[in-house]
């Protein structure tokens, strides 16, 4: 593998200029949709204050230390790395200016990259993730990007399509869909993109870089075999 998948526990905050330059990198340079998402503020800002209100007017304070999302709910599933509203699939933009425009006006937002358009995303363990990717270099098959998350996912880039294609794919293989922890996202559906920060866990990486090699997506047939077995043992 290119890297591996490092882990943080008190990572440090993402400089806005860094999220603002990929995210436009994403667009200009991949071609890709980009959507400015929530973020994580720290105690000291006025969304961690008992009774300021954060963007979704609920008060972001928990009792507890440490970051909060910036959409004000205390229970957040996804701190930091979700889209900031219901109308977000109209939002999201391809377009370099339009990005720089989007992240001028929200510095800090985190970098999410909307599925179903340019790719879909295959999503699992990481531990089955390693032993898949190992065996497909092995193997010598084509390979798109590849995310690390601090969540212990790994998220492999696919031509659109796989929403529809993996449970069929996983039967003939012998695998029940639901067996397997193995979830595909697509239409409607998003993933963080580095340099997002994911709650106290740390940063999403890549596992393996977009390069001008790997601009070609693989077709979801190419990867479901190995990532079935590796997701299966």
């Amino acid at each position: 593998m290119e890297d591996t998948v490092e882990h943080t526990i008190a990572a440090p905050r993402r400089n806005a200029g860094q999220l603002l330059d990929a995210a436009v990198g994403y667009a200009e340079e991949r071609h890709w949709d980009v959507l400015p998402g929530a973020w994580l503020v720290e105690d000291a800002s006025p969304f961690g204050i008992s009774g300021i209100s954060g963007p979704s007017g609920n008060s972001g304070t928990s009792g507890r230390g440490g970051p909060r999302c910036s959409c004000g709910d205390t229970a957040c599933p996804a701190p930091g790395a979700h889209p900031s509203g219901p109308g977000w699939v109209g939002e999201a933009s391809g377009s370099g200016p339009a990005v720089r425009r989007m992240w001028q006006r929200q510095p800090h937002a985190s970098v999410l990259l909307p599925t179903g358009r340019t790719f879909d995303a295959i999503d699992v363990p990481e531990d089955a993730g390693c032993l898949a990717l190992a065996r497909m270099e092995r193997m010598e098959l084509p390979l798109g990007p590849v995310l690390g998350t601090p969540s212990r996912r790994m998220i492999f880039f696919v031509l659109p399509g796989a929403v529809v294609k993996v449970p069929d794919l996983l039967r003939r293989l012998g695998w029940a869909p639901s067996s397997l922890d193995l979830v595909v996202r697509g239409d409607g559906d998003w993933v963080p993109a580095p340099p997002t920060r994911l709650g106290t866990g740390g940063v999403v990486q890549w596992v393996r870089q977009p390069t001008a090699l790997n601009r070609w997506l693989p077709d979801t047939e190419e990867l479901i075999s190995p990532l079935a077995y590796a997701c299966g043992r």
